[in-house]
């Protein structure tokens, strides 16, 4: 009786395991006001999905070209780009392009040097202050766990970045705002940033509006949650062990049952 009590107490504790594993962080989606977006058949959707590094290379292209002027990634350093298939050379490159703050020195000052694969993201402001002012007052949100923050994750980036259009006619847009179907209350304060043609794509992609918000999308993702495939190769692992330890939970509760049965069979 105690090996069944056992047994029954480790399904509990795994079955638990796999809902915290899985369903727990599509919960904080379920939060806030819902907005009804469009579905996209992401890759690293489902049980078995994976990242698409051709994406997340076009999607950091685009926030560095378009994203990085006005929002930052403080969570993420150069050298993590690596996941996305850069090799070390790439990412120091990479990193150098960029200028970060750093100090002081001997004389007591802050002085500017080229980023290191070790340095987080550059931010494009000095401070909060100085982003606000650049913003008419708004604060633009840092973008290293937007997809994470917002219900609806990277299908409600794309759709935000896809959303602008003409505002109707029985619309009053105030100035400094933009009209953007997706957005609650369809007034926005981010002008429309994606455009056709707006960046060259390095390998060759057709760089529609399209293409560019999902690729963005997928890049964010990433960023939002590098360790999906880990967690999930995990995830898959726990399953198996699961459904084994199941099997032999049931062959094992019928040998222990079995000759208690047969002698209830007897008395009978």
């Amino acid at each position: 009786m105690k090996i069944l009590k056992y047994l029954k107490i480790i399904n509990l504790f795994l079955i638990k395991f796999i809902f915290i594993l899985f369903l727990a962080p599509n919960v904080l989606f379920a939060a806030g006001d819902t907005i009804d977006i469009p579905k996209n058949d992401w890759s690293f959707s489902g049980l078995f999905g994976t990242f698409d590094r051709s994406a997340q290379q076009r999607g950091l292209q685009v926030y560095k070209e378009v994203c990085s002027g006005c929002h930052g990634m403080r969570l993420i350093a150069y050298r993590n780009l690596k996941a996305l298939g850069y090799n070390d050379a790439e990412v120091k490159a990479f990193a150098a392009d960029n200028e970060i703050t750093d100090g002081p020195n001997d004389d007591g000052e802050m002085f500017e040097r080229p980023a290191r694969p070790s340095d987080k993201f550059a931010s494009p402001y000095p401070n909060e202050q100085a982003a606000r002012v650049a913003n008419g007052g708004a604060y633009p949100p840092d973008l290293s766990l937007i997809v994470k923050a917002r219900v609806g994750g990277a299908d409600y980036i794309h759709a935000l970045l896809s959303g602008y259009r003409d505002a109707p006619k029985s619309k009053n847009v105030p100035d400094g705002m933009y009209y953007n179907i997706y957005y609650p209350g369809n007034l926005i304060g981010m002008p429309q940033p994606l455009y056709e043609e707006g960046v060259d794509y390095a390998d060759g992609t057709k760089a529609t509006e399209e293409q560019m918000s999902k690729d963005v999308s997928a890049f964010l993702a990433w960023a939002s949650e590098p360790e999906l495939e880990e967690r999930k190769k995990l995830g898959i692992s726990v399953i198996c062990f699961l459904l084994v330890l199941t099997i032999l939970s049931y062959f094992a509760m019928k040998q222990i049952w079995a000759p208690i049965k047969r002698r209830n069979q007897n008395i009978s």
